[in-house]
């Protein structure tokens, strides 16, 4: 079972984990993921930023916007991860995202 999080309770959820990983989708359809800490630009909105660091995720997310983002399971999570669709918009070595949908996704079986 999956829980929705309502995205103006996104920042408050957010601050709970430790990292993500930002996963956007190279030029040969493959996944490409990079583990980082988020920063909330705004907790009023669902902007997440990234510092990938202007390289392959930055390129990617210029190509192919649609992203996704998991913070995976955490100690306080009984086993959930948090799992973030979004649209990426490329700002010089950031990589912002603007967050359309988010749940904690179901522990593994």
């Amino acid at each position: 079972m999956s829980i929705p999080i309502a995205l103006d309770a996104l920042a408050a959820e957010i601050a709970r984990w430790d990292f993500a990983y930002l996963t956007t989708v190279s030029d040969d359809g493959r996944p490409h993921l990079l583990a980082l800490r988020p920063t909330v630009l705004d907790p009023a909105t669902p902007v997440v930023r990234f510092d990938a660091g202007g390289g392959r995720a930055c390129r990617n997310a210029t190509a192919r916007p649609l992203v996704a983002v998991m913070f995976p399971p955490a100690a306080h999570s009984d086993g959930f991860s948090l799992v973030l669709d979004g649209v990426g918009a490329v700002d010089g070595t950031f990589v912002d995202v603007t967050v359309t949908s988010a749940l904690l996704h179901r522990p593994a079986p």
